[in-house]
């Protein structure tokens, strides 16, 4: 799967993009991931991508201009990608849309945003406009890492049991996972439940799903 990045700072992706699983999925030839850095497109000899809003208001927004660039030079990279907007007012992404991804593994370009937003007329190019939740973060690049993370721990090979995504939370839209435990038995006087060391696979599953909990969906 391609992913590409677009941001102003691309130094902020490999400490999280370059270890563990999603660094495995590279290694595996899994994963491709690439960086786009928007000051590339910047105008001038500043390579300028910032500016005032119209109207007036706080902040900065990123223009036009270098967006479209940037959008356009990855696209002559990975034709057929998705473009994906960083927003606090996109579609709440959630487990199904992670899967989703993961089951087509069509390419995605992710935009970061920065400042107080950007100039309206990137959505034009924007196929899904997402958000990681009720907040608001300094910039659109974390919630592109988890983006990037949860989709590709889902890509078939990346995670090592063949097992391991289909029974973890919210893998069925709705219920959190289990309580679960390993060794020693017995630990400063919490013991483990005995029905998980019966050996009695019909009783441990049904242990198991009396203690699933159902997700808050507010």
């Amino acid at each position: 799967m391609k992913i590409q990045i677009i941001t102003l700072f691309p130094e902020m992706f490999p400490g999280i993009m370059d270890a563990s699983m999603l660094w495995k999925a590279q290694e595996q030839k899994l994963l491709d991931i690439s960086y786009v850095n928007l000051r590339d497109f910047g105008l001038g000899n500043r390579k300028t991508v910032d500016d005032t809003p119209y109207g007036g208001g706080d902040g900065m927004l990123l223009k036009p201009e270098p967006l479209f660039a940037a959008v356009r030079f990855a696209k002559e990279q990975d034709p057929d990608a998705n473009v994906m907007l960083m927003t606090a007012r996109g579609a709440r992404w959630k487990q199904a849309s992670a899967q989703k991804a993961a089951d087509t593994q069509t390419g995605l370009i992710i935009i970061c945003g920065r400042y107080e937003g950007y100039d309206e007329r990137i959505t034009s190019l924007v196929d899904m406009q997402v958000s990681i939740g009720d907040y608001v973060l300094t910039g659109g690049e974390l919630p592109a890492m988890v983006v990037t993370d949860s989709i590709v721990r889902l890509i078939p090979g990346v995670l090592g049991g063949e097992n391991s995504a289909a029974i973890e939370s919210f893998s069925d839209g709705r219920t959190l996972e289990f309580p679960q435990y390993t060794r020693p038995e017995e630990f400063e006087g919490m013991k483990v439940p005995e029905v998980l060391l019966s050996g009695n696979h019909a009783a441990i599953e049904k242990w198991r799903t009396e203690n699933s909990q159902q997700a808050d969906k507010n």
